[in-house]
């Protein structure tokens, strides 16, 4: 019997992506989960033979605000639907003079700042602690930087991603210290996802895609949503060129993740298996399934 993992690549589309062109055998599915419904039904098809799906994180039109999406149903029903990889793709303000709008950074590090949302699987009942140090999967980063390479697209490799709840925009003094922290892109929407991507042993990846400087920058001090929408538009027609370009790579039967961001629970489940609440344990059947 062969151990190779036949991929089905999900894609999360924020701001501005709301849907895939070029799929066959296209389908918005509704996918019910036990915490409740993700921000829209999910789209599915084949691009280059390759079975994908895809959320709008935002639902389509973008009637959810970043603090009250549903992460936890939004990740367990692309983990439900049978994706095996993740990838966001994110409209972030840029916090770096050489990463004007119109760039895309493969980020590979977060700072959550957020505090209203619910960041994990686990709880009361059913204890696991998973490790978040590297909390993007560098196959897929590979993978997003070839493509990007292929396409044209301007992109940097690599960059921390500051997370905060939003839905205002930054004021300048929280942006200024931002930018003494190191941090590359900020944004609304990658956390809890990335943390609830790896409970899900699902490898996980973020294309962030620069619409604006934020509020530091001297001649462009001010955020306006008409600003970060005309790039919207922009930066969403090199997405969807990006991901024409990644499926076909992710696409071949593979092992497991080099990683092990498939592995993630394997050593995290704390909780004595005769004090776990039943009730915990049916609700993480799709996410935790393997080692439950």
């Amino acid at each position: 019997m062969s151990d190779l993992i036949t991929p089905m690549i999900g894609f999360i589309g924020g701001s501005g992506v709301y849907d895939l062109a070029g799929l066959e055998d296209r389908k918005w599915v509704k996918v019910r989960t036990p915490w409740g419904d993700p921000s829209d039904e999910i789209l599915t098809g084949v691009l280059s033979g390759v079975h994908v799906a895809f959320l709008p994180r935002h639902g389509r039109g973008h009637p959810t605000p970043p603090s009250a999406l549903n992460y936890r149903a939004n990740i367990d029903a692309m983990k439900r639907i049978g994706c095996t990889e993740l990838i966001s793709l994110s409209a972030v303000g840029s916090l770096k003079e050489e990463l004007p709008p119109g760039h895309f950074v493969i980020v590979d590090q977060f700072i959550d700042r957020t505090f209203a949302r619910e960041k994990s699987f686990f709880g009361t009942g059913c204890v696991a602690h998973v490790s978040v140090a590297n909390p993007v999967c560098p196959r897929l980063g590979d993978a997003l930087e070839a493509a990007a390479k292929t396409t044209g697209i301007p992109y940097s490799r690599g960059g921390t991603y500051l997370v905060m709840e939003g839905p205002q925009f930054s004021t300048k003094a929280e942006s200024m210290l931002y930018r003494q922290w190191g941090c590359d892109v900020i944004g609304m929407t990658n956390m809890p996802e990335a943390k609830l991507a790896r409970e899900a042993e699902l490898c996980y990846a973020t294309m962030a895609m620069v619409t604006d400087y934020d509020c530091w920058h001297p001649e462009h001090e001010h955020v306006t949503v008409e600003h970060v929408v005309k790039e919207l538009f922009s930066n969403a027609d090199k997405a969807r060129a990006l991901v024409k370009t990644v499926v076909p790579a992710l696409g071949a039967p593979r092992g497991p993740c080099p990683a092990g961001c498939d592995r993630a629970l394997d050593w995290a489940l704390i909780t004595a298996p005769e004090k776990r609440d039943p009730d915990i344990l049916a609700k993480l059947d799709a996410v935790a399934g393997r080692v439950l």
